[in-house]
């Protein structure tokens, strides 16, 4: 029975930490551009959770959007996983792409 208690303990653990590691996701919606000649987008990038605020989000985007030859401009907002749906068709080819 006691091994039946731990097997049951280790079980309610690994889930309560994949419950509290998914409710964790963090993304940012945020415009940018390319010059020459001059393009925008919107898009929305998923941010590591300690970057979840407008201001952090800034400077984690600033690279990857740079690699990819484009200029942050500004982060809207930051959000859960609940926010996806609602921007996905806004964002078109730049959901999740950075």
């Amino acid at each position: 029975m006691a091994r039946f208690t731990g097997i049951a303990a280790a079980l309610l653990l690994a889930a309560a930490f994949h419950a509290s590691a998914a409710s964790a996701e963090c993304y940012a919606d945020y415009k940018a551009k390319q010059d020459s000649p001059l393009r925008l987008h919107y898009g929305v990038a998923q941010i590591s959770d300690a970057n979840c605020s407008p201001a952090a989000a800034e400077a984690e985007l600033r690279g990857r959007l740079a690699n990819g030859g484009w200029t942050l401009l500004n982060v809207l907002s930051t959000f859960g996983p609940e926010g996806l749906g609602e921007r996905q068709a806004s964002a078109g080819e730049y959901y999740l792409r950075f």
